[in-house]
C-alpha cells in the first residue's frame, strides 16, 4: 500500500491566495458602494436632508388669538377675557398615566367625569408634546399644593391661559350666548390653521353668530426643539392679530332693571329701537351663569338647568311659541279696513258673544255682558273679541294672513339671531299641508283674537310694533351696532355692521291708504289714555304718551258652558298675558313685547312692567327700593 500524503503546501497556498484576493475584491467593492452611498447623501441629497434635519430641530408653531371684547351701547362691558389655572398633564413625560391620575386626585378634587373627559381631549389632540387639561379653575390653595408636588408628578404641570368671562352671569346670556371648549364636529367647519391652537368657540347668540369678527387671527412662532421634541428656545414669532371689539345696542342699566321687574316669573321681554332696529333689552327669565359652560359644565349643574321645570336654559325672547291674543289686533283691524272690508266706523253691538249661525256655537267676548256697541276705535281700545269675530267672518283668513306676514310674522327677521324661531302664520294652505284639513271660518275667528293656530314669538311681536311705530318701514332688529377700528389717524372709531343680502328685511308695509296708520295708531293710544282702555291705569300720569295693546292668551280651552276660573286651574294652565307698546306716540323711541306666562290679564300683569321699562329707558327712572323688593 502506497504510503499516503498528509499535506500539500502549494496547493493550501494557491487556495490561500485565491481567497485573500476574492475577500479584497469584496472588500474593494463594498468600500466603493459605501462611498457612493455617502456621495449621494452628502453631494447629490445635501439639500434635501439638510432641510430635513432642520425640520427636526425648528419646529412652526400656532399662537391662539385673543378673543375680541363685547360692550353694550353706554361701552360697558358684558364679555371679558380672564386668566384661568389649570392643571394639565404632558403625556410624553408620565409613565404610568392612571397613577398619576391618582395621585392628582389625592391634592386636589378632580371626578371621575373630568378624568374621562381629560382622556377623550388627550386622544384628541392635534400635536404630539401638546399638553391636556385635567381641571380648570384652579384655586389659589389647589395650585399650591401641585406646586409643593411637582418632584413626584412627572409632566404635571399648572398652566394659565384667557378664557371668556361674563361678568354679569345670567344678565345676558339669552341675548349673548357663551363659548365652550371646541369639539371634533366644530373642527372640521372651521379653516384648520386659524383654529390650530383655538380650544373655544361661540356656542350660541352673539358669541356664536360674530364668530368670525371675534376670533382674530393665529399668529406663529418658530422653536428649537431638542431630540424628544420640548421646546428649548423662540427662535422668531409673528403675532397673532386680536379678534374685534364688538358694540351692542343692549342697554346693561335697562337689561338689570327689566330683569328685575320679571324676577321669579316665566317670562320675556324684547325691546327695539325703531329708528334703527337695535335691540336694546332681550331678557328671558328664569336664565343661567354662561360661565358654567365655559369650560365645561359638571354633570350635576346640567342635570339641574335641564330638569328645571322652568325651563332656565329655553330662550323664550326668540324661541318662545305663544298665541299673541289680542296684541294683534291692531295689525288684524289695519287688514280689515286697508283691504276695504270695513270701515274703521264700522260698529257692531256686542252682546258679550258671537254665533256663526242662529243658535250655533257661541264664540265668547272676554267680558261677560259685552260691550254694547262698539266701533274699530273702541273694540281696540277696549280689546273687544265680538267685533273682531265679525270682521274676520266678513273678509276671512286670507286678508288676514297677508298682511300679518307683512309685519314678520311666520318668518325669521332678526339679522343677527341664529336660534331665532319663524313660529307659526296659518293661512289655508298651511293647514293643508301640516294638519292635512280644510281652513273653517272659526279658524278665522280664533284667529282673528290671536288664539287657535297662530302663535309668535317675543321678538316678533316687538319688531311688528316697531313697524307700525314706523308707519309701515321695516328696519330689521339686530343686536350689533359696530365693530371697533383704529383709523388712520390712530382713534377709535365704530364701524356700521353690513349684513349679507340673505339677511335683508321684509319690504316696507305699503297701505293702499296711509291714513290707516293713523287710524290704528289712535286705538292704540285708547288703550293707554283713553277712560274705558284696557291699560289705561298703566298709562295713567305719563309724562309721554304711549300705543300699546294687551292682550290675554288661553292656554286650556274653556268649555261652552264654563266660566274661566284662574283659582281653579293649576298655574301652567293659566292664561298667559300679553302686552305691546312703542312710545311716545309722535316720536318712537321704544317698541317692546312684554310676555308673561300664566300670568293673567295683559292690563294687570304685562302692563305695569312695560311701562316700568319705557319709564326707565325714557326717562332714565330706576325701581324704587320698594318696588325692586316687591319685583
Amino acid at each position: 500500500m502506497a504510503a499516503e500524503r498528509l499535506k500539500d503546501h502549494s496547493k493550501e497556498s494557491r487556495t490561500f491566495k485565491i481567497r485573500a484576493v476574492l475577500a479584497f475584491i469584496v472588500v474593494v467593492v463594498m468600500l466603493c458602494v459605501l462611498i457612493g452611498r455617502l456621495y449621494y447623501l452628502q453631494v447629490v441629497e445635501h439639500d434635501r436632508y439638510s432641510a430635513m434635519s432642520e425640520d427636526n430641530r425648528v419646529q412652526l408653531q400656532p399662537v391662539p388669538p385673543t378673543r375680541g371684547l363685547i360692550y353694550d351701547r353706554n361701552g360697558v362691558l358684558l364679555a371679558d377675557n380672564r386668566p384661568s389655572y389649570s392643571v394639565t398633564i404632558l403625556k410624553e413625560e408620565v409613565k404610568d398615566l392612571d397613577q398619576i391620575l391618582a395621585q392628582l386626585q389625592t391634592l386636589i378634587p378632580i371626578t371621575e367625569r373630568e378624568i374621562k373627559r381629560f382622556k377623550k381631549r388627550l386622544r384628541q389632540r392635534r400635536r404630539p408634546f401638546e399638553s391636556v387639561p385635567v381641571r380648570f379653575r384652579l384655586t389659589e390653595d389647589e395650585i399650591a399644593k401641585i406646586s409643593v408636588n411637582y418632584h413626584r408628578l412627572p409632566g404635571v404641570r399648572v398652566e394659565a391661559e384667557l378664557i371668556r368671562y361674563y361678568p354679569y352671569g345670567e344678565s345676558l346670556v339669552h341675548a349673548m350666548g357663551y363659548v365652550g371648549r371646541i369639539n371634533e364636529k366644530e373642527l372640521k367647519r372651521v379653516e384648520p390653521t386659524n383654529y390650530s391652537a383655538t380650544h373655544y368657540i361661540g356656542k350660541l347668540g352673539i358669541e356664536k353668530f360674530y364668530e368670525d369678527q371675534l376670533h382674530g387671527e393665529v399668529g406663529f412662532q418658530k422653536v428649537e426643539t431638542n431630540a424628544r421634541g420640548r421646546v428649548m428656545r423662540v427662535l422668531e414669532r409673528s403675532d397673532p392679530r386680536p379678534g374685534s371689539d364688538i358694540v351692542l345696542h343692549l342697554d346693561l342699566r335697562l337689561q338689570q332693571i327689566t330683569e328685575k321687574l320679571l324676577a321669579g316669573r316665566r317670562a320675556s321681554v324684547v325691546a327695539i329701537d325703531p329708528k334703527t332696529g337695535g335691540i336694546l333689552t332681550m331678557v328671558s327669565t328664569p336664565a343661567y351663569d354662561p360661565n358654567l359652560f365655559v369650560t365645561g359644565i359638571s354633570y350635576k349643574n346640567y342635570n339641574a338647568l335641564r330638569e328645571s321645570p322652568d325651563l332656565p336654559l329655553f330662550n323664550r325672547a326668540i324661541r318662545g311659541r305663544y298665541p299673541p291674543g289680542s296684541t294683534i289686533k291692531p295689525i288684524v283691524a289695519l287688514s280689515a279696513i286697508d283691504s276695504g272690508i270695513v270701515k274703521p266706523s264700522y260698529t257692531i253691538f256686542d252682546p258679550g258673544w258671537y254665533t256663526l249661525t242662529q243658535g250655533g256655537r257661541k264664540y265668547r267676548d272676554w267680558k261677560k255682558t259685552g260691550h254694547g256697541r262698539v266701533d274699530m276705535y273702541d273694540s281696540i281700545a277696549q280689546s273687544c273679541d265680538t267685533w273682531f269675530y265679525d270682521v274676520a267672518h266678513k273678509m276671512g283668513v286670507d286678508p288676514m294672513s297677508k298682511y300679518l306676514g307683512m309685519f314678520g310674522f311666520g318668518q325669521v327677521t332678526s339679522l343677527d339671531l341664529p336660534e331665532a324661531l319663524g313660529a307659526i302664520l296659518p293661512s289655508k294652505e298651511w293647514k293643508k299641508r301640516a294638519r292635512k284639513a280644510p281652513w273653517y271660518t272659526g279658524d278665522s275667528l280664533n284667529m282673528s283674537i290671536g288664539q287657535g293656530f297662530f302663535v309668535a314669538t317675543p321678538l316678533q311681536l316687538a319688531a311688528a310694533t316697531a313697524v307700525i311705530a314706523n308707519r309701515g318701514e321695516w328696519i330689521a332688529p339686530r343686536m350689533l351696532k359696530g365693530t371697533k377700528k383704529i383709523d388712520d389717524a390712530g382713534a377709535e372709531v365704530l364701524v356700521d355692521p353690513v349684513f349679507s343680502s340673505a339677511k335683508l328685511p321684509p319690504s316696507d308695509v305699503i297701505l293702499n291708504n296711509d291714513k290707516h296708520w293713523n287710524d290704528i295708531i289712535k286705538g292704540m293710544r285708547d288703550v293707554m289714555h283713553s277712560k274705558s282702555g284696557t291699560a289705561r291705569r298703566s298709562g295713567a300720569n305719563s309724562e309721554y304718551e304711549i300705543a300699546g295693546k294687551t292682550g290675554t292668551a288661553q292656554v286650556v280651552g274653556i268649555k261652552q258652558d264654563e266660566v274661566y276660573d284662574a283659582e281653579k286651574l293649576a298655574e301652567i294652565h293659566r292664561d298667559h298675558a300679553l302686552f305691546v307698546a312703542f312710545a311716545p306716540v309722535d316720536d318712537p323711541q321704544i317698541a317692546l313685547a312684554v310676555i308673561v306666562e300664566n300670568g293673567g290679564g295683559g292690563s294687570t300683569t304685562a302692563a305695569p312692567i312695560a311701562r316700568k321699562v319705557m319709564d326707565a329707558y325714557l326717562l332714565g327712572k330706576d325701581l324704587s327700593p320698594e318696588e325692586a323688593a316687591n319685583e
